[in-house]
């Protein structure tokens, strides 16, 4: 696992914003050093030195996890390309 970022606050919108130590794509899937999965990532947002992600919490209470670290495992459906079959007639 990957350090990736840590939990800043929690959006009226309901989202969490999550201040990036490093870059990942949308759609990654964020866990805590306990393999929790706690979040993931809608959008990007902010400046490209300091960028910020906009991220979908997986968890009922996200409260507790304000101020943690958050990881990324090595490699994930969210990075993986999908594979299409066409159908033969």
């Amino acid at each position: 696992m990957q350090e990736i970022g840590e939990i800043m606050h929690l959006a009226s919108s309901g989202r969490v914003i999550i201040q990036l130590s490093k870059e990942l794509v949308e759609g990654q899937i964020l866990c805590d050093d306990k393999g929790t999965r706690v979040a993931k990532v809608m959008e990007l947002i902010g400046p490209v030195k300091r960028p910020f992600a906009s991220a979908t919490s997986l968890t009922n209470n996200i409260n507790k996890f304000i101020g943690k670290k958050l990881f990324m495992f090595e490699q994930s459906a969210a990075t993986t390309p999908k594979k299409f079959r066409r159908n033969k007639r």
